[in-house]
């Protein structure tokens, strides 16, 4: 599922605000402008792609076909678990899910957590929205009568159920009869919760006893509920670290995924005894179980799925990325393998730049990590930033060691620690340019604001920074101190990730153009670096609260002139090697 982070994380403020101004700073400046730019660049991919962006819920339908979701991918993927081909069953927007279920007769039912929308689709029908606001919208499950064999009674219509994580805390039934969708937010509609504030009612399912059986996100329980009653829930097992899904097997077995020690672990319904069945890496988010009763898991973070053997633990790859959504992209110049440094959403991640290999530094829920979206780098520090979350991070850029969270900003996109030391953040949801400063970090000044949907930022030699503009299709220069704006260039499309090259050129992903551009600071003349690149995940998320760049396309230049470039489109890395 796709989650919030905890508020716990706020202590670590203090670790942040010491590091901040009062551990000296040594920001990296680009190389003096080479006498010729490159003549032309070659395209090739530093590391391959892979499916999903990020995989989320599972299940198989009555033929024992497994469907699997991504939320920022809004697609439903068809996963062959024999030999790992993936086609994609329902493609964007309507395809969005961060849980999925089938209904007896076929009919199958997802959520959209960010549109806070349920659709059903029945057969290969086009899929119809039935409820709407209802933010944070996370898991579902049918509930339908069974004979004493444990198949569903014909003739009985099944309920559906679903529940608010995150952006929300409540149990609802869904109405499966309304011929055009329900707004849940609306009084008018009349429709009322099940029950509220349950602590985190996450991926849910039904036993043969008619009752819900699921996890408690925030108190690390599993939970038994009469719908019928609206009673409180009655605690199943407790002492989870962070309990993400639950599900039966046909023997009545319930499993459970514990997400922050990526753990599968077997409970007593009765009794509440736990047997540890499998242990796999942290960032597990959900589970299904085929008619052979075999169980399969995904992970957000290895962009993965797989079979988990029951007896033994062990555990076979389905499908696996060596990215998860790779969004924006930062080099270390000061060692010869030019280190990149990837904010992967689901993870933190270094590349080496001549092999690509990867290496996961940080994960989503394993680690104290928050769905990170902009990356910066300098000689010490890393700074990870999430719109998501409203946060900024430091990191010691040596050992990935956390020096604390920043929270409290308004859709930050990108922040920089300067040459000067300071911080300085883009805030989507102020349209301005932030500096923070103060032993707290809570001493925020605007520098400069009416900016047209900022969304990466780079530092020029003479302190200025450069800002890519998505909505109003320009790259700014910002002086810092005096807030002074002056235009590079304008009449782009949708420019995101940033950065400057050893020419002393900025290089620009120009995400509406589906290329990289090379523009000259002094005079805004553009060159094209290489096109038809499969970037810009979704043209027009259309999705409220998202930014325009949704995942940031992102940009790093090496001091050899290589340019590096987020594929999130393919969950890829393309290297651009210039010839001269």
């Amino acid at each position: 599922m796709f989650q919030r982070p905890s508020i716990r994380l706020a202590p670590l403020l203090v670790a942040f605000a010491l590091a901040l101004g009062l551990v000296p700073s040594f920001a990296q400046q680009p190389p003096a402008p080479a006498a010729k730019p490159p003549r032309s660049f070659i395209t090739q991919f530093l590391v391959p792609g892979s499916h999903f962006h990020g995989v989320h819920g599972i299940a198989f339908n009555q033929d024992d076909q497994l469907f699997a979701g991504s939320v920022v991918g809004q697609a439903i993927y068809r996963v062959n678990v024999d030999s790992g081909d993936v086609d994609v069953a329902i493609d964007a927007p309507h395809g969005m899910a961060d849980d999925i279920a089938f209904a007896p007769d076929g009919t199958m039912a997802w959520t959209a957590f960010l549109s806070g929308t349920i659709y059903v689709r029945k057969a290969n029908e086009a899929p119809r929205a039935i409820a709407t606001g209802l933010p944070g919208i996370n898991s579902l499950a049918f509930r339908f009568e069974r004979d004493k064999d444990g198949k569903p009674v014909k003739d009985k219509e099944p309920r559906l159920y679903a529940s608010q994580v995150f952006l929300g805390d409540a149990l609802w039934e869904i109405d499966l009869k309304a011929d055009k969708p329900v707004d849940y937010a609306d009084p008018a509609s009349k429709k009322q919760p099940i029950l509220k504030d349950l602590g985190g009612l996450n991926g849910f399912e039904f036993g043969r006893d008619g009752q819900l059986y699921g996890p408690l996100w925030f108190k690390g329980q599993v939970v038994r509920i009469d719908v019928d009653k609206a009673a409180a829930p009655t605690v199943v097992a407790d002492g989870f670290v962070v309990p993400a899904a639950v599900n039966f097997d046909s023997k009545s077995n319930l499993y459970v995924v514990d997400t922050a020690l990526g753990q599968i672990v077997q409970v007593n319904v009765a009794s509440g005894a736990k047997t540890l069945v499998a242990t796999l890496k942290p960032g597990l988010d959900n589970l299904a179980i085929d008619n052979r009763d075999r169980l399969f898991v995904t992970s957000m973070v290895d962009n993965g799925i797989y079979l988990v053997d029951k007896d033994t633990g062990s555990a076979r790859v389905v499908v696996e990325g060596r990215l998860a959504i790779p969004s924006d992209i930062a080099i270390v110049r000061d060692d010869e393998s030019e280190t990149l440094h990837l904010a992967d959403v689901f993870a933190y991640r270094t590349i080496e730049s001549r092999s690509g290999a990867v290496d996961t530094v940080l994960r989503m829920h394993g680690d104290v990590l928050e769905y990170p979206f902009g990356i910066s780098v300098n000689a010490r520090h890393v700074l990870l930033t999430s719109w998501f979350t409203g946060s900024v991070q430091r990191l010691d850029r040596k050992t990935g060691r956390g020096l604390g969270i920043l929270h409290g900003f308004k859709a930050p996109m990108d922040a920089i620690e300067t040459a000067k030391g300071e911080l300085l953040v883009l805030e989507l949801g102020t349209a301005s340019l932030l500096r923070v400063s103060r032993v707290d970090g809570k001493d925020r000044t605007v520098v400069a604001k009416d900016l047209g949907a900022p969304t990466a930022l780079v530092e020029g030699p003479d302190g200025a920074v450069f800002v890519a503009e998505t909505a109003a299709g320009i790259v700014s220069r910002i002086d810092p101190a005096t807030g002074e704006r002056k235009v590079v260039a304008d009449g782009l499309k949708r420019p995101e990730g940033i950065d400057i090259g050893p020419d002393g050129r900025l290089y620009v992903a120009e995400v509406g153009e589906r290329r990289v551009i090379a523009i000259d600071p002094a005079t805004g003349e553009k060159s094209v670096v290489a096109g038809n690149l499969a970037i810009g995940l979704h043209d027009n998320p259309a999705l409220p609260g998202v930014p325009p760049s949704y995942v940031t396309t992102g940009v790093a230049v090496g001091k050899s002139g290589t340019v590096y470039v987020t594929s999130d489109r393919r969950n890829a890395i393309y290297k651009l090697i210039p010839v001269n």
